[in-house]
């Protein structure tokens, strides 16, 4: 999980999201989850444009289709339905995540988060909090690591582990690795590792 720079409000969304989605909640106070979904998936498209394509949790390139890129509400539309159809609430996030993450406020912003927080060990591939944080935010990037279990290995360890390949065994270039997997860029980069033979012996490849 690295910082993300908040991206400016898509110049239809108030015509397009926010005034038909409060429209509706007005006349549905109580909505099941699929009726107000209506609204607030029009901003789908911008939100992952905006993105890059890249989820706020796992920092990981969402594909489409196959990636499933969802609208999470970073504060709960259960407990600020106010919010259900503002921009700054809207984190494009894959659909795995998106459902850890659930209604629960133990997870941080990435809009908010200090460069650093979160750091990525070689082989295993773990990631874990900056050992120099100080509380409370260590608790909370803990807190992030188990509620989106983080560390899972089918779900997020193996992937990282695709896209690390990708760059050491198939010749991909740094560049795309940065588009396609910042995070992993970033801690190679950060460790000193972005040659590709010292990340391959590390990995035990070479």
């Amino acid at each position: 999980m690295i910082p993300i720079k908040p991206q400016p409000e898509p110049d239809d969304f108030d015509e397009k999201v926010r005034k038909e989605g409060l429209a509706f909640l007005s006349k549905v106070p109580n909505p099941k989850t699929k009726e107000w979904r209506d609204y607030w998936v029009k901003s789908l498209p911008d939100l992952y444009k905006s993105y890059n394509k890249i989820c706020a949790y796992s920092a990981q390139w969402i594909s489409r289709p196959e990636g499933n890129p969802t609208v999470d509400h970073f504060l709960p539309k259960s407990a600020k339905p106010e919010l259900a159809y503002e921009w700054h609430n809207f984190r494009l996030a894959c659909l795995t995540l998106n459902n850890k993450k659930g209604t629960e406020l133990d997870v941080i912003d990435p809009f908010e988060l200090p460069v650093n927080s979160f750091i990525l060990d070689f082989p295993s591939l773990i990631i874990k909090p900056n050992p120099e944080l100080l509380y409370p935010l260590k608790e909370r990037v803990i807190s992030t690591i188990n509620r989106l279990e983080l560390n899972d290995y089918d779900k997020c360890i193996d992937g990282r582990l695709e896209w690390l390949k990708t760059y050491y065994e198939d010749n991909s270039s740094f560049d795309s690795l940065k588009r396609k997997a910042p995070f992993i860029a970033y801690e190679l980069e950060r460790q000193g590792l972005v040659e590709v033979d010292k990340i391959a012996k590390i990995m035990g490849v070479r």
